[in-house]
């Protein structure tokens, strides 16, 4: 077995001996490798990713994490919550080698337990604890990421650090993702999503994704039992050979879980799986509709909500509360999920992958892993196809529902940084300028509400600032809002 060192001659010796690393070593030996110089880029050489964890010294040069906002095709409404539009949080890591990873933080309202402008701020603080420590070996880093951000309560801006860190690493190494979690496969095919919506809608909607090669349609359901059977009914009439995953995002009480499921058996109709079903902390309840989905009708339920750490997932094991468990890196983190895979394969229980509202940044992570694993029934990452616009360059290759990942190092895919906005718009200096900006605007521009959203681009001291104006209708007098991006 080849040691890491003699694989990339750009790791550093950290320049002090290091405490030894309290994190625990990796769930299972995953396969990581590097393209030989000169040979075929498909021909790799093998080590340990236990290897990587405890040898690889990163070595932070930059980091820095801005708003990464996107709109939606059409608003996107579960049983929990509505979704206009894709407010999360980018993040760039540059290690000293010159290599840049990629991360991205899902905010989901009423999900994830961060908003976006608390996303923000604890995103900067882990950059800039990155920035200001030392080279340590990766594990060591991770600890120290999973330190300041901790728990479900900060997971998915953990997570988006993480992906940051492991993409760069991944890139230093000259390794696609994909191979780093272990090679099984380069590609993936996932499901599309139909939100809560009428069963007009539902059935415009399940014949596009027909012709576009979609054979498994996940159902948003959970706020209106009879609405959802209509909806159902819909979608059969256009898409009558498709496979149904029903998602009810813990809308539904026990009762009225396993009445749609003889409804569904009386009209012959078998989802291949129910998810989350009912409120996540009823533990009980969800067992109880397990035991009656798989018993009485053969349909499999997933837990979601009900599992955001490895505790909740040993809790789901052991009392045998689902058949499967939806792993969503921004619930648990990169490292939190990698423990839940291994968990749930030593038992046996069913894999699924999942995601917030992202972009291809954090959903081309998630389909990376998976695919390198290899070992997910469900895979559940369609939302970057419901984005009007794609921000990411590059990336994977999308083929109706075949995702294909390629050779190239690490993610692949990657943002125009200088189009991103900015986080100065958070920073106490701004204010005033903001202040003096709005009146300014207001009176030169003489801006009504008829404009609605408008985009100005100033010139401010040889920088460059982009503004995004809006109004509320409400106020007698056009309030002007201002999103400050300045670029160096």
């Amino acid at each position: 077995m080849l040691s890491i060192g003699s694989l990339c001659l750009s790791l550093r010796t950290p320049p002090k001996p290091l405490k030894p690393s309290k994190t625990p070593k990796p769930i299972r030996k995953l396969y990581a490798t590097k393209a030989m110089a000169g040979s075929n880029p498909k021909k790799f050489s093998t080590f340990e990713f236990r290897d990587l964890m405890e040898t690889f010294a990163v070595d932070v040069k930059r980091a820095e994490n801005r708003p990464l906002n996107v709109p939606l095709i059409a608003p996107f409404t579960i049983a929990s919550s509505r979704l206009d539009k894709v407010e999360n949080v980018a993040i760039r890591i540059e290690l000293s080698d010159g290599c840049v990873g990629w991360g991205e933080a899902p905010i989901l309202p009423f999900v994830t337990a961060e908003d976006q402008s608390t996303a923000m701020i604890k995103a900067r603080e882990a950059c800039e604890l990155l920035k200001n420590s030392s080279s340590m070996k990766l594990g060591l880093v991770l600890e120290r990421v999973s330190e300041i951000l901790p728990g479900h309560e900060f997971a998915s801006v953990r997570a988006g650090v993480e992906m940051a860190l492991i993409d760069a690493v991944a890139k230093s190494i000259n390794v696609p993702l994909w191979i780093l979690f272990g090679g099984a496969s380069d590609s993936i095919t996932t499901d599309i999503t139909i939100p809560i919506v009428s069963s007009a809608e539902a059935a415009e909607l399940a014949s596009k994704y027909q012709k576009q090669g979609f054979q498994t349609l996940k159902l948003k359901v959970g706020k209106n039992l009879r609405k959802d059977i209509e909806v159902l009914q819909a979608i059969r009439v256009v898409h009558p050979d498709c496979l149904f995953i029903l998602d009810a995002n813990e809308g539904y009480k026990p009762e009225e879980a396993i009445e749609v499921l003889e409804e569904l058996h009386k009209m012959g109709v078998t989802p291949i799986l129910f998810e989350q079903p009912v409120h996540r902390d009823d533990w009980e309840g969800l067992g109880h509709v397990t035991h009656i989905a798989k018993g009485k009708y053969g349909v499999s339920v997933a837990a979601d909500e009900s599992c955001r750490s490895l505790v909740d997932a040993k809790r789901i094991i052991k009392g045998n509360l689902a058949d499967v468990i939806n792993i969503k890196l921004a619930k648990v983190g990169v490292v939190g999920g990698l423990e839940i895979i291994e968990e749930a394969r030593t038992s046996g229980l069913d894999l699924m992958i999942g995601g917030m509202v992202e972009t291809r940044l954090a959903m081309g992570f998630a389909g990376h892993l998976a695919a390198g694993f290899g070992c997910f029934k469900f895979i559940d990452l369609d939302t970057p196809l419901l984005l009007s616009e794609d921000p990411v360059l590059e990336g994977y290759e999308v083929s109706g529902a075949v995702y294909k990942f390629t050779d190239a190092q690490g993610h692949a895919g990657f943002l125009d940084w200088d189009n991103v906005l900015c986080e100065s718009h958070y920073h106490p200096d701004n204010v005033k300028r903001m202040t003096n900006w709005t009146k300014h605007w207001e009176r030169e521009l003489k801006l009504s509400e008829q404009f609605g959203i408008q985009y100005v681009t100033l010139l401010l001291n040889g920088q460059i600032a982009e503004r995004k104006l809006h109004f509320r209708k409400k106020m007698k007098k056009p309030v002007l809002h201002l999103q400050i991006a300045i670029y160096d």
